[in-house]
């Protein structure tokens, strides 16, 4: 298997119509700039083709959108390698832009079918949404937020709105660029309720964002807000239980968050 950290061959970035020489590494990242593209090293073939897809159907004018970039022969994929157009920005800790910037993104996506290869995964993220939608019942480390995840889990009523293709981490990969409107690079798959995806943001943005519950109350007009909360905190919480490499910190935002959340219900 290809280490996540080798440079693209020069005939990949040609093929994409990239520039053949000179490409750099993003910072804290396995893709690479080649002139005006970027290309990402493929390790789920399904999955990226079908970002690639979910990418190119967006249209959204309040977003800019990392665009997939098809090769010259019209392949998504070449050589273990996807293309994507480069986009400017940082991710920064804007709480309200990127609640929004997540109601637009899945107002945008609602047409989307759902991906066929999430039943597949298996993952500690998709184990944790399974669990906190009541799907599925594994036990979670008390220690680790299994505790909190018991305390809460019992306010869980059932949501009435219709499931569509959701962004499990919109937050940590949202683009800001000055006062351009923010940027999507990836899509991370779920197939819950739209605003599932904005109410992930705003727990991640509690959590780890500096966000405070005055965040939760200016979106408490979305749809089933405090039971989507409920949802997106107990799913951040499994994962962190079941997560063996999850640090102190990362609980620690999550306590927060979930005292937030749990004023809201």
């Amino acid at each position: 298997m290809r280490s996540t950290l080798e440079r693209p061959p020069a005939h990949v970035c040609a093929a994409f119509g990239g520039v053949a020489d000179g490409s750099e590494r993003l910072p804290d990242s396995t893709a690479w700039r080649c002139g005006a593209l970027v290309l990402k090293p493929v390790t789920d073939q399904a999955r990226t083709l079908w970002t690639a897809h979910a990418l190119d159907y967006v249209r959204e004018p309040g977003l800019r959108v990392a665009k997939p970039v098809r090769s010259t022969d019209g392949r998504w994929i070449v050589g273990g390698w996807t293309a994507s157009r480069f986009l400017p920005g940082t991710p920064e800790h804007r709480g309200d832009a990127s609640v929004l910037a997540a109601v637009k993104l899945h107002r945008a996506t609602a047409g989307l079918p759902r991906p066929e290869f999430l039943d597949a995964r298996a993952d500690i993220d998709a184990v944790a949404d399974r669990v906190a939608w009541e799907e599925l019942d594994v036990p979670l480390e008390e220690t680790k937020g299994g505790r909190w995840f018991e305390v809460l889990a019992g306010a869980r009523r059932p949501i009435r709105l219709p499931s569509q293709v959701a962004h499990g981490e919109l937050l940590a990969g949202l683009l800001f660029d000055d006062d351009d409107v923010p940027g999507v690079v990836d899509f991370v798959p779920y197939y819950r309720p739209g605003e599932y995806g904005a109410a992930i943001v705003a727990v991640d943005a509690l959590a780890w964002g500096g966000a405070g519950r005055e965040l939760l109350e200016r979106w408490a007009h979305l749809p089933e807000w405090p039971q989507l909360l409920l949802r997106a905190v107990l799913f951040r919480l499994a994962a962190n239980a079941l997560n063996p490499r999850s640090t102190q910190a990362s609980l620690d935002g999550l306590r927060a968050a979930a005292r937030e959340v749990s004023g809201v219900l």
